[in-house]
């Protein structure tokens, strides 16, 4: 059950983070990286991985892009 609410998270995160690619929205990683970080918690409490990993691939491409575009020093 955590499994499944973990991917549900991330797909959220995921909704929000694809749109903060484009140029002046990253501002949406920022929304983003607390939703994902529920998620990730999620998925540690389930006995199963899937979901906490999906969580930690979207936290990767939030934090390349923050770190690109000079959000995270």
């Amino acid at each position: 059950m955590l499994n499944a609410l973990a991917y549900l998270v991330g797909l959220l995160s995921l909704v929000i983070v694809i749109p903060s690619q484009i140029p002046l929205l990253g501002w949406g990683n920022w929304l983003a990286l607390p939703v994902i970080v529920v998620g990730i918690v999620l998925g540690a409490l389930s006995s199963k991985d899937g979901g906490r990993n999906f969580c930690l691939v979207v936290l990767l491409i939030a934090g390349v892009r923050l770190s690109l575009g000079g959000g995270v020093i």
